[in-house]
Formats: C-alpha cells, sequence, structure tokens
C-alpha cells in the first residue's frame, strides 16, 4: 500500500504540513518496499488561485491508496481524490511523518 502525507520536509522526523493545496512536499511511503518518495510541491505558493487542484492532479498522478494530511483538502481538490478512491484521514498536522504513520496505523486519524 502506498501512503501520502503532506510534509514540510522529507524524511520521517519531518513535520506533517497541515495545508493540503500549498503543502511544501507529498511524501510516498510504498510499505511493499519500506521507502519514501518525495515531491517538491513548493513551487505552489506562487499560485494565486487552483492551488488545491493542482495539488490533488498531482497526488493522483503518485497513486497513493491513503492520504494523510492536517486540515484536508478543500471542496475542488477533495472531488479530484474522490474520483481516485483514496481514502483520506486527517488530524495529523501537529506530527511528525513518522507519528502521523503510527497513528493511522491504530486507527487515531479522522477520515475526511
Amino acid at each position: 500500500m502506498k501512503i501520502a502525507f503532506t510534509a514540510k520536509g522529507t524524511e520521517w522526523d519531518s513535520m506533517m504540513d497541515p495545508r493540503f493545496g500549498r503543502t511544501e512536499f507529498i511524501v510516498i511511503y510504498d510499505e511493499e518496499t519500506d521507502q519514501l518518495n518525495s515531491f517538491d510541491n513548493r513551487q505552489i505558493e506562487g499560485v494565486a488561485h487552483g492551488a488545491g487542484p493542482q495539488t490533488a492532479q498531482k497526488l493522483f498522478e503518485m497513486n497513493p491508496d491513503v492520504l494523510i494530511t492536517g486540515n484536508g483538502p478543500g471542496g475542488n481538490a477533495g472531488r479530484v481524490l474522490e474520483e481516485a478512491n483514496m481514502k483520506i484521514f486527517i488530524g495529523a498536522g501537529s506530527m511528525t511523518l513518522k507519528q502521523a504513520y503510527d497513528a493511522y496505523k491504530k486507527g487515531d486519524l479522522q477520515t475526511a
């Protein structure tokens, strides 16, 4: 299973980014290979409108099964992700990636 995180860095000890659309990085953890991969999303800061849908499109291309984030995607981005049948979990905004992953595995995060 591939799990995506909105993050402020690219390592397990990086803090989650509570934002979805303007997240600094999208980090993908592949449970089968035990590897982290990331996408630098910082160029989205300069986008006046549509950051959420653009980030959702990039995430859609990365094809994770699960998204873990802080506040969750907005309406337009949420619709893009729903089409991909992606499970979205929120409430991890103040955690590290590792803490968010552990909380997800324990069932401690809310579904969006």
